[in-house]
């Protein structure tokens, strides 16, 4: 083998080298760096350091039709003809991303607390675990962040348009938030958005101060329903 040749392989090799390099840091850099840009969770947060919260309602009839309906669960009952239902109060970060299931000193709540809040919330089971995955990160006992829940719950008025739906309808998700911002004209575009899965429109989120007043979402809570059309169903099922 030449001088040339030998400089040739050594210079290959070395480009090889450097790309297999770069392969390897992109691998280990990009998903922590999609998770800084998607905002995550932050388990074992410290309780009471937040900056705002998600009011999240989730449409029952979208998830007794995807899951609720085959667990049994009692909400899904179309006698009870559920429309908006509690799914929860969660603390959030101002730069993106919420704190979950944080260490607390403070009690957890009791069958009676929990039970009282399952007609607001659809049942004591999703309560509790509310609780743990969110509640124990306000700072807050349960009787007071329950009563938070009921107090953020009862200031968001929910369109009386959208519980007249008679029948499933396929519709942007910008009508279901006009219909909120017409039932609650305080609230900005920036403070409210809707949530799709599965072709479903399943939830509408609200981001409030942690004295309940409407204000921008940022990060994850800021994503709107990526989908042109999807599906809304009527109270009592399909």
């Amino acid at each position: 083998m030449g001088a040339e040749t030998r400089r040739r392989a050594r210079w290959a090799g070395a480009v090889l080298a450097a790309l297999l390099l770069t392969a390897l840091l992109l691998t280990a850099v990009l998903p922590a760096a999609v998770l800084l840009a998607r905002g995550a969770a932050a388990a074992g947060g410290r309780a009471g350091e937040f900056d705002y919260y998600v009011l999240a309602l989730s449409w029952s009839p979208a998830w007794c039709a995807e899951e609720g309906r085959e667990r049994g669960a009692a909400q899904c009952d179309p006698a009870r003809s559920e429309g908006f239902i509690v799914h929860g109060l969660w603390p959030q970060y101002e730069r993106g991303g919420w704190p979950e299931y944080c260490r607390s000193s403070v009690r957890d709540p009791s069958p009676a607390e929990t039970g009282a809040m399952a007609e607001l919330m659809g049942s004591a089971g999703l309560v509790r675990y509310q609780w743990k995955k969110h509640g124990r990160c306000t700072g807050l006992d349960p009787a007071d962040y329950f009563a938070l829940i009921r107090e953020a719950a009862r200031r968001i008025r929910r369109p009386e348009v959208l519980r007249r739906v008679a029948r499933p309808v396929r519709l942007p998700p910008e009508v279901v938030e006009e219909a909120f911002r017409e039932a609650n004209p305080e609230l900005d575009p920036e403070e409210i958005t809707v949530v799709c899965r599965r072709g479903f429109i399943r939830e509408v989120r609200i981001c409030l101060t942690r004295a309940l007043e409407p204000r921008r979402c940022t990060g994850p809570a800021a994503r709107e329903c990526p989908l042109a059309e999807a599906l809304f169903l009527p109270r009592g099922g399909p």
